[in-house]
């Protein structure tokens, strides 16, 4: 009966293999910039646009995947917990789609075009402004940035409470 219990408890395997991705996904497009920023290589820059639009899209269809899929019962938790959790996944999938938006819009607003992986680009669709692309840049580094490196810290640090102290094998939801 237990395991039963567990599968049923369970986030759909759809949803599981978007929220893993949308993280390596993450995970890749920092690694580039990181890389960039410490080589001076434009070989990398040009990855984590790709690697950004990529982010993007997974959003878009994480954001569908979320509006068609049940999800699993809440782990019994106090009111205000549950809205915290709520309103930390919803700004995370905002954060998630507003970065690339924001980087995309710096990139064109800045005269350049977005190179996806060679396979197409993105042209420049804006008549080019230095100061909107500074803005966006400024949205995209100093703004959303922090925001989902705090977003993530809470739904990580909320997700090791949960499993380690509650000890509600909340985690073993997404596996």
């Amino acid at each position: 009966m237990r395991n039963t219990e567990v599968s049923l408890s369970k986030w759909s395997v759809s949803s599981r293999i978007f929220h893993w991705i949308s993280a390596v996904l993450l995970l890749v497009t920092w690694s580039m910039i990181l890389l960039y920023e410490n080589l001076d290589n434009g070989f990398y820059i040009g990855l984590h646009k790709a690697f950004g639009i990529s982010l993007l899209c997974w959003m878009i269809a994480r954001v569908i995947n979320r509006l068609l899929t049940k999800a699993p019962p809440s782990v019994p938790m106090p009111k205000w917990q549950a809205l915290l959790a709520h309103l930390t996944h919803f700004g995370l999938y905002a954060l998630l789609i507003a970065m690339p938006i924001a980087g995309l819009l710096m990139s064109v607003y800045g005269g350049r075009p977005v190179d996806i992986f060679g396979l197409f680009e993105i042209p420049v669709f804006v008549t080019p402004d230095r100061s909107l692309a500074r803005f966006y840049n400024d949205l995209h580094t100093g703004i959303i940035w922090p925001a989902i490196i705090a977003f993530t810290l809470a739904h990580i640090g909320a997700a090791l409470y949960h499993q380690f102290i509650k000890k509600d094998n909340l985690i073993a939801r997404m596996k």
